[in-house]
């Protein structure tokens, strides 16, 4: 049996805005290991024209995100909920190893299990290439 990830669905606007938080919050520590505790074992994800599914190829695509999109910084805000499933929207910023900043937004569509895990994440995004200026995701 999976362990627990609470808050549980079904989702109150209280439960899924903590839910959100507290994916905002691991996705910035950039720990490819940390993240992937929050899905199943089995977890189907679409990012971008990418596809996976489970823990290992989450942790693998993670890594390799963080290890080109330096200085990753997340903010991510409820859009909607329902049942066992949240929507959101993001944008992050990053830099490359020539010191170039981009600015990705976003929509994900999440669906979790009745432990709490995310089972299916959905995401949809667009970069735009910004200068250090430009930046304004809190570091």
């Amino acid at each position: 049996m999976s362990a627990q990830r609470p808050p549980l669905p079904p989702f109150t606007e209280e439960t899924a805005r903590q839910k959100v938080q507290l994916a905002e919050d691991a996705w910035n520590t950039r720990d490819p290991q940390r993240v992937a505790l929050a899905y199943t074992e089995d977890s189907e994800w679409r990012n971008r024209d990418v596809f996976l599914r489970g823990r290992d190829e989450i942790v693998a695509f993670l890594t390799d995100k963080w290890r080109r999109e330096l200085g990753y910084r997340l903010r991510k805000e409820l859009w909607a909920w329902t049942g066992d499933r949240i929507a959101v929207r993001f944008e992050y910023e990053y830099h490359d190893t020539a010191g170039r900043w981009f600015r990705a937004y976003g929509n994900e569509n999440w669906e979790f299990d009745a432990n709490g895990l995310m089972r299916k994440r959905y995401a949809s995004i667009n970069d735009l290439a910004i200068t250090a200026d430009e930046r304004r995701v809190a570091r």
